[in-house]
């Protein structure tokens, strides 16, 4: 099997990258520091599998010891998903952003071209569109973000770009991702953010099991449906097939920059989320309309036929499934992963 290195692999979409990785044929190698993930998720990676799974606790800031994971395993390609990700934490902490999702990413392009690994799928976000002119979004929309963690991802594109115009060996994909949301059908691995999440999933979880007592509503005066902000929700496992097919893409074509975008193609509002995790709760959530969020846009949806028609990926989990997955792991693990 060939060895996949997955940098930020503990943590929520990594981890079910993994077992999308093995599903496929592939070897997943984890690289994680565990910044804001348990190292328990390998073990329950590793339960869920039935198999090892070779794990490295390491900052991939640290080039050196980045580079002794591609010394010791012949690593056919990198997922990279290591990096900082909170909207409204990147607009208070902009260098912090800048510094770790910029060196992360240099350090494994630099170790890969060193050893040389030239497949390399990078994490990116549907952030890079801004705030778009029109919905659904394609893959050739002008890219303008609103926020310092966008521009990383931007930032992060626009390198990598470069790289392949003077690297023709090496292969990119860039996927653009909308909103995961949901877990594991085993309840063992999910969304599972320390201190208060940052993301609507995990927060709508956390006041349903009385963790908090309220969820905050970003706004409700945008232009959409009910006034609250409306996203492409996507099931983190259709997400993580996602990652495997264009694997798999990149081994049978030429080409060494593909762009695709990874969502449903339908968007959700934050109520019509709220309620419909109502549903599968089977009650009432409390929640209480706050201010915009700086950095916040009001609609951002995908079209996703680019990656239809190329690498056959089609969600298969609609929003109930998603909101009961989500609850289902929040249920099993009341104190998340510890």
């Amino acid at each position: 099997m060939k060895n996949v290195v997955v940098t930020g692999g503990a943590g929520y979409i990594g981890s079910h990258t993994v077992l999308s990785l093995i599903e496929y044929g592939y070897n997943p190698i984890i690289v994680d520091n565990f910044s804001n993930s348990s190292p328990k998720v390998i073990e329950r990676l590793e339960k869920i599998s039935n198999r090892d799974i070779k794990c490295y606790n390491i900052d991939c800031c640290n080039k050196d010891e980045l580079d002794k994971v591609f010394k010791e395993n012949d690593v056919f390609g990198v997922i990279h998903f290591a990096g900082y990700k909170a909207v409204g934490e990147s607009v208070k902490l902009p260098l912090k952003y800048y510094e770790n999702n910029l060196i992360s990413l240099l350090n494994v392009v630099e170790v890969m071209h060193n050893n040389n690994s030239n497949n390399l799928i990078f994490s990116s976000s549907a952030t890079v569109y801004g705030d778009p002119a029109s919905v659904p979004i394609y893959e050739d929309f002008p890219l303008h973000v609103t926020n310092p963690y966008g521009r990383t991802k931007l930032m992060i594109e626009e390198i990598l770009k470069d790289y392949v115009k003077a690297n023709p060996d090496f292969k990119v994909a860039l996927l653009r991702y909308f909103n995961p949301i949901g877990a594991h059908e085993s309840g063992l691995i999910g969304e599972d953010p320390n201190g208060i999440p940052n993301n609507l999933m995990p927060y709508i979880t956390q006041v349903c099991i009385g963790k908090l007592d309220h969820l905050n509503v970003f706004g409700d005066d945008y232009d959409t449906i009910d006034g609250t902000g409306v996203r492409d929700y996507v099931h983190v496992l259709d997400l993580a097939r996602g990652h495997s097919l264009t694997l798999k893409k990149m081994e049978e074509i030429n080409d060494n920059l593909l762009i695709y975008n990874l969502g449903t193609g339908k968007g959700s509002s934050v109520l019509e989320v709220v309620h419909e995790m109502e549903k599968v709760v089977g009650h009432k959530i409390h929640y209480v309309i706050a201010n915009r969020r700086a950095g916040d846009i009001a609609t951002c949806y995908a079209n996703c036929d680019k990656a239809y028609k190329e690498l056959g990926f089609k969600t298969q989990y609609n929003l109930y499934d998603m909101c009961q997955s989500s609850w289902n792991f929040q249920q099993k693990n009341p104190n998340g992963i510890r």
